[in-house]
């Protein structure tokens, strides 16, 4: 299509590039955070019967079961929660509720790069404001600013692995003048959340994944916990059956299988830690981690080589390069073997003589 055809802010954007997705089987897949483990079998069982069911009727329009669940789980209220077809989608409606043409979206920087890419759908301006090098954030990231309409943060963050106390969190809602979102995509590996904070001030809303921490990336579900006012206004831009029957299912086995979260949690932690060690070791500099992956640089070594040659040994890391910030590796944990292999071949590549 012409791009005359299209509005100027289309035309003009690169567009979102999601991780890398191989189409053949044979690679370690250490680039895009999913779980390297197996969902919960009650996932398995509650897909089966919406499938013995049928799939002829609309699926709940506000997928009320897995509230429910969800209600009994975090301990809101379920007129509290609203859910979509996954936490992108959270994004995409806040984004579209909240921020008008040539208003202005404010996120922290490196983040999350599809936070860009919706204020530029959306025609609005976004404003970057850099994280300090130890990864915390200055005081310009809470201070109100004309036609600010809208803050994202993610926490943990991608791609550092880091995190912004709740209490910070809580300050910088009580300076900015509009909502603040807290994209907690991978809040279940790490050792505090903000979804308490929600009930203390209305602009604080929480996102929240099953791609991660449940193992269902490729189901696609995803909530927003909020005040119920707020959830009113968002149910109007959200799509009319955004979460179809197998995800709703399917996720609401997921939340209700406390048990398996905690096993697999405590499995992907154990082998984090193996992984920071290990790239430590390896002369890497890696910041302690509250996700499921682990942000690597190197003082004395170009990283995007090594990102290439891994994929050439079919083992799929993330290579990501932040201009004014600078570039790394960043690893999704996975499990025991394929970190063990990932780091053998890492240690081969930084032996090697190579550019210094």
């Amino acid at each position: 299509m012409p791009t005359n055809y299209v509005r100027p802010e289309i035309a003009a954007m690169a567009g979102y590039a999601p991780g890398e997705q191989p189409q053949e089987e044979g690679f370690i897949k250490l680039n895009t955070n999913e779980n390297p483990y197996p969902p919960s079998p009650a996932v398995v069982e509650a897909i089966q019967e919406v499938l013995r069911r049928g799939l002829q009727k609309y699926p709940d329009p506000m997928a009320n079961r897995f509230r429910r669940a969800a209600s009994e789980v975090l301990g809101v209220p379920s007129d509290w929660i609203l859910c979509a077809n996954g936490s992108d989608e959270i994004l995409t409606i806040v984004t579209r509720a909240f921020v008008g043409q040539g208003q202005l979206l404010r996120l922290p920087y490196p983040s999350y790069i599809l936070y860009a890419t919706l204020a530029q759908i959306q025609g609005a301006r976004y404003q970057e404001v850099f994280f300090q090098p130890d990864w915390t954030l200055p005081k310009e990231f809470g201070l109100p600013t004309e036609d600010l309409r809208l803050v994202f943060l993610a926490n943990p963050n991608s791609p550092s692995g880091t995190m912004v106390p709740p209490d910070v969190v809580r300050a910088l809602a009580e300076r900015l003048p509009c909502p603040l979102l807290v994209d907690e995509a991978y809040v279940d590996f790490a050792s505090t959340n903000c979804l308490h904070l929600v009930a203390e001030n209305e602009k604080i809303m929480v996102s929240r994944s099953f791609s991660k921490s449940y193992a269902l990336a490729g189901l696609r579900f995803g909530y927003l916990v909020a005040q119920p006012h707020i959830i009113h206004e968002l149910v109007k831009v959200k799509d009319s059956y955004n979460c179809d029957a197998l995800s709703i299912a399917g996720a609401t086995a997921a939340i209700l299988d406390q048990q398996w979260l905690r096993e697999t949690r405590a499995k992907i932690l154990a082998v984090r830690k193996r992984l920071t060690e290990g790239m430590r070791r390896l002369g890497f500099q890696c910041v302690d981690s509250e996700a499921n992956f682990t942000w690597n640089t190197h003082p004395a070594r170009p990283v995007r080589p090594m990102y290439e040659e891994l994929k050439r040994r079919r083992i799929l890391v993330r290579y990501m390069n932040y201009p004014g910030w600078g570039d790394g590796l960043r690893i999704s944990v996975g499990t025991e073997e394929q970190i063990d292999i990932c780091l053998q071949h890492l240690a081969e590549l930084t032996e090697a003589p190579g550019p210094r």
